[in-house]
């Protein structure tokens, strides 16, 4: 073998074939699942297992392009997970509102190939006549920040394949709700701060989907950890579990807390009929980055918030 990659790693196996056959070797691209034997699985799910005196070469490889269907169709399906409470389609666009509470429940966000800026001014008038500036929600290659605008918080979108990421067995230790219960909620904070009476409403609201509402430990008392999953379903047909709302208690961070509820709510999302997982995570939010890769997230594509400048 030429290198040595990871396992989890996207590569390209090349290797001897039989005799006999037309031509003396053939390549695999895939996902490493093990070195020993070295075995891949190609992108339609074929599992490709290969003695190791029969490989050549072994080569890790950059991620695999994501198209831009395919952020169409992941951000609808995360726009159904965290909806807001009221929701409005205009020329492509999707107007989303909560009370004010988080950027992406009151923005708008160019979901269909007809959006484009000639728009601005209906958006500009439905938030308005709801008491909230104009904000757009603007995911690669799905939207262009307008002339004079602002923009800011840009956000990593990470997925995960959930046949890639490891899950905890036995006897769950998570509690699962349909709805947060007091415990829950004395734990949710919104960018620090205790969030505000509307938050339930939003937290609550899921299009087409269910939720759950996690928790490790606290029943009657304050929990170690808190986290809310939606389960969805893009265009595609991809069924889709996305985690928001994860939280650790100060004392009880850095001990994999975090990590174990997460996969807790991925295999409630797997055995809600997901195959896939995703979050979003600000950029400049390295150890909950690190975090996330480490269980098996990779960055799908990222967006940003853009607003009037003189907003």
């Amino acid at each position: 073998m030429t290198t040595d990659p990871s396992v989890g790693s996207r590569v390209v196996l090349r290797y001897r074939l039989p005799e006999g056959y037309s031509h003396p070797m053939t390549d695999v691209i895939g996902e490493l699942l093990s070195l020993d034997p070295p075995t891949v699985r190609t992108a339609n799910g074929e599992t490709v297992r290969v003695a190791a005196d029969r490989v050549v070469a072994l080569k890790t490889l950059g991620p695999r392009p994501i198209r831009t269907s395919e952020i169409r169709n992941l951000e609808i399906a995360a726009a159904d997970g965290w909806p807001g409470t009221e929701q409005e389609w205009v020329d492509g666009w999707l107007l989303r509102s909560g009370a004010g509470f988080t950027g992406r429940a009151n923005s708008a966000a160019p979901l269909e190939s007809s959006a484009d800026t000639s728009s601005l001014d209906r958006i500009r008038k439905w938030y308005a006549d709801r008491g909230l500036g104009v904000r757009l929600l603007l995911p690669d290659r799905l939207g262009t920040v307008p002339p004079g605008w602002q923009t800011w918080d840009e956000v990593h979108v990470l997925a995960a394949d959930i046949a890639n990421v490891p899950l905890p067995d036995g006897p769950a230790m998570a509690t699962i709700t349909s709805e947060p219960g007091s415990d829950w909620l004395s734990l949710y904070r919104y960018r620090g701060s205790v969030p505000p009476p509307e938050a339930i409403e939003v937290l609550t609201a899921v299009r087409s989907g269910v939720l759950g509402f996690g928790q490790l430990g606290g029943v009657g008392g304050y929990p170690l950890a808190i986290a809310r999953a939606a389960v969805t379903t893009a265009p595609d047909g991809r069924r889709w579990v996305g985690l928001t709302a994860v939280e650790v208690a100060k004392e009880h961070r850095r001990h994999g807390l975090g990590t174990l509820l997460c996969a807790r709510m991925i295999r409630w999302g797997k055995e809600h009929g997901a195959t896939h997982a995703y979050l979003q995570v600000a950029v400049d939010n390295r150890p909950a980055v690190a975090m996330y890769r480490a269980i098996g997230f990779m960055e799908h594509h990222r967006y940003r918030y853009a607003a009037p400048a003189e907003a």
